[in-house]
């Protein structure tokens, strides 16, 4: 198999054998891919090292099938998104949830749109914890665990007003106690529902409902990406 021209970002590089890659991609059309770039590390390389980072829109080509195919060909798109602080610590987080969560070669173009509009988000400087909070929410419900945000579990409409637990594999019930899951306001679940921007004292309580949620699909282990993030407000 061929591939040319296919939109992609690199998610994730490391160093194999002397003078090559390993490439973890994020592709439109074919998911989540492993590519060997092949002589990258050489002083006269024929495929640009400088194009093989993260968090630049490029075109690539491969050739091969399996878990590890070839790269053949990079193009640049247009220039990286230029981010730093706590934005480029939340890109880099993108990154980790999508190797962690994404299995590959299952085309997500829906994902990949939403991944490329969330860097064009944090290059924005619109609000970090609300980007992540619609990008966590985004690729759970593309990689077929979407959370039922908008009734409470016995299909019962939703108060703004009262207080609710969200149990991961039940869904929303009425607040009683820590064994309900993660407290959250009615008008939490309802902004993440409907995609509207939360008030600022939701926003911690979306934030621990996203991260146990995620959490019940990493097998026990924790995103090195939320450490980084720890006491930062994303």
């Amino acid at each position: 198999m061929r591939i040319e021209q296919q939109p992609a970002f690199i998610l994730h590089s490391r160093a194999y054998r002397e003078t090559s890659l390993l490439l973890d991609c994020l592709t439109r059309d074919h998911g989540r891919i492993g590519l060997v770039a092949r002589g990258v590390r050489r002083e006269r390389a024929r495929i640009p090292r400088a194009l093989l980072q993260p968090l630049t829109p490029i075109h690539l080509g491969w050739s091969g099938r399996g878990e590890l195919a070839t790269l053949s060909q990079v193009d640049a798109v247009a220039a990286g998104f230029e981010l730093q602080g706590e934005a480029l610590l939340c890109a880099l987080y993108l990154n980790e949830l999508v190797l962690r969560l994404v299995p590959r070669a299952d085309p997500l173009p829906t994902l990949f749109a939403a991944y490329l509009e969330t860097l064009a988000r944090l290059a924005r400087g619109e609000a970090l914890a609300w980007t992540l909070r619609r990008f966590e929410r985004d690729l759970l419900a593309q990689i077929g665990y979407a959370l039922v945000l908008d009734t409470q579990a016995d299909g019962m409409p939703i108060d703004p007003g009262a207080a609710y637990g969200y149990r991961v594999e039940h869904g929303v019930v009425p607040w009683r106690d820590s064994r309900d899951g993660t407290r959250l306001q009615g008008s939490a679940l309802l902004a993440l529902a409907q995609d509207r921007l939360p008030t600022s004292s939701d926003l911690p309580a979306l934030k621990r409902l996203m991260r146990a949620a995620i959490a019940q699909h990493l097998g026990g282990v924790e995103l090195r990406a939320w450490s980084m993030l720890a006491g930062a407000k994303p």
